[in-house]
């Protein structure tokens, strides 16, 4: 007989232990999500959370996204990441690898803020979602009016 629990242990993502001794650090931030990103000289890897990115974030969408940094200076294949992201949701947490990325690479070659910038790259995104307020069914949405 198969037994289900063997299965899923098999199926277990391993935490991949990386050296980053000598990378650039930055921190980057979008609504509730902080990433702390890595930067070093490599072959192109992106680790997210001790996962490759590709495990941890399982959308196409999502991925294009946290590489987008590395596209726009045609490095993808010169730097290796490593992230630490907390917070939020799964768009969020990718709006934050990639400012702490592109901080990042800004501090490793300060010319390439502008190509980052051009980009919008370089810039927080500070939209947060907005707070309920009462007599309110959500921030703005007021509950339904009736005359009768």
């Amino acid at each position: 007989m198969n037994n289900p629990n063997v299965d899923i242990a098999s199926k277990k993502i391993e935490k991949i232990k990386l050296d980053f001794k000598d990378s650039k650090y930055a921190t980057g931030r979008r609504k509730k999500s902080i990433a702390r990103v890595w930067v070093k000289k490599g072959s192109g890897k992106i680790y997210v959370n001790g996962k490759y990115m590709q495990d941890y974030f399982k959308r196409p969408v999502h991925q294009i996204l946290v590489a987008r940094p590395l596209n726009e200076i045609n490095a993808s294949a010169e730097y290796d990441v490593k992230c630490r992201v907390t917070g939020g949701g799964l768009s969020g947490q990718a709006g934050a690898i990639i400012h702490g990325l592109s901080r990042a690479l800004v501090s490793i070659d300060g010319g390439l803020k502008k190509t980052l910038k051009k980009n919008k790259l370089v810039t927080r995104d500070s939209r947060k979602v907005e707070r309920k307020k009462y007599g309110r069914k959500k921030a703005r949405r007021s509950f339904q009016f009736s005359k009768r």
